[in-house]
């Protein structure tokens, strides 16, 4: 009777422990698009995001991978810079802020955070809710990027430039005590690997998967929304 008693605790104690193993948090971040009075002054070949969704829509098919596959107790995360989408709705006429916020209404595994800033990014990576004890184990990032900084509104705000981003000199606010052992990190954006990808893994202890060469987010209907990369491009971290 003794020894039953004995197994079965011991076998709750080994559940309840693996549960708390996957209490972690994966976090997506989707950054804005161009407004088309900007882009629409490019050649055709070099406008961005004719299409607002660009980095909606992509954010969450990876969502309901990641669901798909993450331990139990993984909750999964949707940062979204909010102003890009507040200036191209206004722009088109469409609100597309409504439209984000239907996506959680639709998948209710998904926990939708706005931000207007990078401090309030950064903020909540090393403060969110039960960071103490619920590390980050994946960070992926859809959004306009160089090989020194994510660009939450490129083209956006002012033409050709960006007026919020999260610049490689920035890293050092990010606490790599946040981020679980063996995090999963990767940036969907162009050139990261090129200089952006080193910094985060000194800055935060985690490697980040990303491109040398330009990522390509058209037609991506064609290839079930997955990011491509363009000739010559490649994924390192």
């Amino acid at each position: 009777m003794n020894r039953l008693l004995f197994s079965a605790i011991f076998l709750l104690t080994c559940g309840l422990a693996t549960q708390a193993a996957a209490d972690t948090e994966y976090l997506i971040v989707s950054g804005g698009p161009a407004v088309r009075k900007f882009e629409d002054l490019r050649a055709p070949g070099q406008q961005h995001d004719r299409w607002w969704g660009n980095f909606i829509r992509t954010a969450r098919v990876r969502m309901q991978e990641i669901q798909k596959t993450a331990p139990a107790g993984t909750r999964i995360t949707w940062l979204v810079y909010r102003d890009g989408y507040v200036r191209r709705g206004a722009e088109e006429h469409q609100p597309l802020t409504q439209n984000i916020e239907s996506v959680p209404q639709a998948y209710p595994f998904i926990n939708l955070v706005w931000f207007r800033s990078t401090d309030e990014l950064i903020r909540y990576i090393n403060n969110g809710p039960g960071r103490r004890s619920m590390k980050i184990s994946g960070f992926e990032y859809f959004g306009h990027s160089n090989k020194f900084s994510f660009m939450f509104d490129y083209s956006s705000d002012t033409y050709a430039t960006s007026t919020a981003w999260l610049h490689e000199k920035e890293l050092g606010k990010i606490s790599g005590g946040a981020f679980a052992r063996n995090a999963y990190c990767q940036s969907w954006g162009c050139h990261t690997a090129e200089s952006f990808s080193k910094a985060w893994k000194r800055k935060t202890g985690s490697w980040m998967v990303g491109a040398i060469g330009k990522t390509d987010y058209s037609y991506m209907h064609e290839r079930n929304w997955r990011v491509a990369l363009s000739s010559g491009a490649r994924w390192v971290r």
